[in-house]
């Protein structure tokens, strides 16, 4: 290398995991890797830790999540015939922008319109006023810019024309679409090994599915995407049997899909499982989901693990299949949609509905922001390698470039309108979107994370805290699983010799 210099990079959301090991005094490896095998960092690390030593897995001085974004290290002459590398070989490392303004932009997530003024409303035909309910849910300060006050607005005004949010559900529905057929379109290799298939059961993708709303809107786009002749496997996993809200609410999500896709063959995959037979599954998740070490990360991994595995029980029944038998099988799907990146982008969590409340307009906008930038730490790569672990590929319709793009240039009150109740307010553009697709039933459906949905959070607090009310009194969900529960410790991070052009 005549420039003595290496480039790398991850994509600009994180969506695939990548996993650095920076040198240090102890050891001096520049490590790149998609996973973090804690068999590797214990042979090149010089603590010594026992194999029954959970810290094995979760010790956050070896690898750490790389951040997104391209990188330049510039390394010191290491010679003809390539020198050792020894402490100090690395000069610098830079981050570079992207050379697309437009992928520069979308980091920055920044919207256009946040805070609904005169200007920006759509108003009701003729009245040119806004609702008493809508000014009142606006920031304080804000009530007066412009000379508006509270008498400027007629509580029976409507906030904007019928047509408004179904626009937008509709620009948001097309890109969706688009985001699911260009990560669903099978090449002609692969197409003929299927068409070869002799048991007519193919199933080229399956959908991680809870019956929720994010779940069933990309089940019903799949359904859209590719060729009806193909079964669609929707993985759900259950550590409550057929009681766990998820496997209640997939059963119901079926259901609905077969209504509105009724020449399409749905096979519901019921994984079933409980946390005290996955001893020795819970230490290989740990090793996946590292750096990542809390119980939290480590319930949404187990879940995930055992959806992407897609070994379980099919109900004939329900399905409409095998004579309306119960059997087992095991999903050969390789390629498996996953709804992520859809509440950050459109307040879906608790938390937004907290910030909205207390801040307002703006608040809520800077918590969805922040979210987005950190979903490449705190989801994605923990996701991916525990996916990918099965030798499956996760797809994330939501974090399309276009996706993004196109919700980040609708209003942020068309996004969501915090002021309605669970299951109506949250996610509202989407809930739209899932009505236009004939989801009357999922439009409804309130937000519930795997790890509370499929029960297997319940479980742990259990085995690991005594009950559930002696985890949430512990915070359980940010303990980390090396530490005793009773007296968790944060961990640091570092990232040394970063020299940042990006702002």
């Amino acid at each position: 290398m005549k420039s003595n210099t290496i480039w790398f990079g991850r994509d600009a959301f994180g969506r695939r995991s990548l996993l650095v090991h920076w040198p240090t005094a102890d050891d001096s490896h520049f490590i790149l890797s998609s996973v973090s095998p804690p068999s590797f960092a214990k042979i090149h690390s010089d603590q010594t830790v026992s194999d029954r030593d959970m810290s094995n897995h979760t010790k956050a001085s070896y690898w750490e999540e790389l951040p997104c974004g391209i990188y330049s290290m510039h390394m010191k002459d290491i010679g003809k015939h390539g020198a050792c590398m020894k402490e100090g070989w690395i000069v610098e490392v830079n981050t570079h922008k992207w050379m697309a303004s437009s992928l520069n932009g979308l980091i920055k997530w920044e919207r256009k319109l946040t805070v609904p003024t005169m200007e920006n409303i759509p108003v009701d035909r003729g009245n040119h006023q806004l609702s008493q309910s809508f000014i009142s849910s606006r920031e304080p300060e804000e009530n007066t810019n412009n000379g508006i006050t509270k008498a400027d607005f007629l509580s029976d005004s409507s906030l904007c024309d019928a047509n408004c949010i179904t626009q937008s559900a509709h620009r948001v529905l097309v890109a969706l679409r688009e985001s699911v057929m260009l990560r669903t379109k099978m090449n002609t290799l692969f197409q003929g090994t299927l068409d070869r298939s002799e048991d007519g059961e193919s199933a080229p993708i399956a959908v991680l599915f809870s019956g929720g709303l994010d779940s069933m809107l990309l089940a019903a786009l799949l359904d859209q995407c590719i060729d009806s002749k193909w079964i669609i496997d929707l993985l759900n996993v259950s550590f409550d049997g057929q009681l766990a809200p998820d496997r209640i609410s997939a059963i119901a999500g079926l259901k609905e899909l077969q209504r509105i896709s009724p020449c399409r063959r749905w096979r519901l995959i019921e994984i079933d499982t409980a946390l005290t037979d996955l001893n020795g599954e819970s230490e290989h998740v740990m090793s996946l989901i590292h750096p990542s070490n809390t119980f939290m990360d480590l319930n949404i991994g187990i879940a995930l693990w055992l959806a992407a595995g897609g070994d379980g029980w099919v109900d004939g029944s329900i399905c409409r299949m095998q004579d309306g038998s119960r059997y087992k099988y095991r999903s050969r799907s390789r390629v498996l949609i996953v709804g992520s990146g859809a509440d950050e982008q459109c307040a879906g969590y608790g938390r937004h509905r907290t910030k909205y409340r207390l801040g307002g307009w703006n608040a809520l906008d800077q918590e969805m922001r922040l979210d987005v930038q950190r979903i490449w730490k705190r989801n994605m790569g923990r996701d991916d390698r525990c996916i990918s672990d099965h030798g499956k590929e996760a797809r994330f319709p939501f974090l399309d470039e276009n996706v993004i793009k196109t919700l980040l240039e609708i209003p942020l009150w068309e996004i969501a309108k915090l002021d309605e109740p669970v299951g109506r307010g949250d996610k509202k553009i989407l809930r739209e979107v899932a009505r236009l697709l004939g989801l009357q039933e999922a439009a409804l459906q309130p937000k519930r994370a795997i790890q509370f949905g499929s029960r297997i959070a319940r479980e742990s607090n259990r085995k690991n805290f005594g009950s559930n009310r002696a985890a949430n009194q512990a915070s359980a969900g940010s303990v980390q699983i090396h530490q005793s529960p009773a007296s968790p410790v944060a961990s640091a991070t570092r990232q040394p010799f970063l020299t940042n052009n990006q702002p």
